[in-house]
């Protein structure tokens, strides 16, 4: 659990600071700005889910909850990593491995209710 509560502080921290990035210091036209926003604003929410599954994890739900911080993790980089690098470099081939980020976040927070549905009121 510990090892997790800290991937998903790393997270926070990495979503802060590209969502800095693209307000100060990011030189790109305005559509590869928005992808580079949209990919820092789902980072930083699902660094807070992972921050959840961590502490899901200190019950009965661990193993549940462990599932839904890789799939939170998946998510992070296949979604938002594959948007910074579009917003950055225009490689377009990416495009077709950011469904897959979103399809990881959706299974993160079905994998969440699971774990929610395991605790123990």
């Amino acid at each position: 659990m510990n090892i997790w509560l800290a991937v998903a502080a790393i997270n926070g921290a990495l979503a802060v600071a590209a969502g800095a990035f693209a307000s100060h210091g990011l030189k790109v036209d305005s559509h590869a700005l928005g992808l580079f926003e949209i990919g820092a604003r789902y980072h930083m929410y699902h660094a807070l889910a992972l921050g959840l599954s961590a502490l899901a994890m200190r019950t009965d739900a661990a193993p549940r909850a462990r599932i839904s911080a890789w799939l939170f993790l998946g998510g992070i980089v296949l979604f938002s990593g594959s948007l910074y690098v579009l917003a950055l470099t225009g490689v377009h081939a990416l495009v077709y491995v950011t469904p897959l980020g979103g399809l990881a976040f959706l299974g993160g927070w079905l994998a969440l209710v699971w774990a929610g549905l395991r605790l123990k009121p």
